[in-house]
């Protein structure tokens, strides 16, 4: 029995168990087999994809001499939004909508690119900590603010991208959970709002996927 609202996004609500979580692995099981079919539409728009990420990306880098980095992000964002799809789909659990699942992907790539900044660029990383042309009486400020927003990136990361999977579908059970109250005549205007929230959700997935995709690779330019 669901105890709140909250609830239904526990990953052990469902039958008791946490395999819950192998939800956000279903997609490996249908993607690989794209490769050993006869080319059709399907794998048509898959490439097409993947070369519009990467060309999106590769601008972003801007460095010819890291080729090829782009398929890490381009991984990213179709695993983030392979995952924001399922979650669309009843009965499926939306990993998504967890702090586990996104700062288990934020924090390792920031820390990495930190790492790698700070023992490769070291003077190129200090002078992103002061802007160019700054006063130096804001100095030792402006390096503090910057020092901050640096710090909480993964975090921001993580919960832009929690929040927005998490609200939608809060909205999407509210309103479902008010159906058996209604009469017929709004019970077909909820039908219609629910498909409606569903359009707007599909497009969230969408948006958050690239959003978070895109700020780590802009997070990752900046260490070059």
């Amino acid at each position: 029995m669901v105890a709140n609202l909250f609830s239904s996004f526990d990953p052990s609500t469902s039958f008791a168990l946490s395999l819950n979580w192998l939800s956000s692995m279903i997609f490996l099981i249908l993607v690989p087999s794209l490769f050993w079919l006869i080319p059709s539409r399907i794998v048509m728009i898959w490439t097409m994809l993947t070369l519009f990420v990467h060309k999106e990306f590769k601008i972003l880098i801007n460095n010819p001499n890291y080729k090829g980095s782009t398929l890490i992000f381009s991984s990213l964002l179709v695993f983030i939004l392979l995952n924001n799809f399922m979650g669309l789909f009843p009965y499926i659990f939306t990993a998504s909508s967890h702090l586990n699942f996104s700062l288990y992907l934020s924090i390792p790539l920031w820390l990495s690119f930190m790492i790698f900044g700070w023992i490769k660029n070291t003077s190129h990383m200090l002078a992103h900590l002061a802007p160019q042309g700054a006063p130096n009486t804001l100095l030792p400020f402006l390096v503090l603010v910057e020092s901050i927003s640096n710090l909480i990136r993964p975090g921001t990361l993580a919960i832009r991208l929690t929040a927005n999977m998490i609200a939608g579908h809060l909205l999407i059970t509210l309103l479902g959970n008010s159906g058996p109250l209604m009469n017929s005549f709004m019970l077909n205007i909820l039908i219609l709002t629910q498909i409606l929230l569903l359009t707007l959700e599909s497009a969230v997935s969408i948006i958050q996927s690239y959003v978070f995709s895109i700020l780590v690779t802009l997070y990752s330019s900046e260490i070059n």
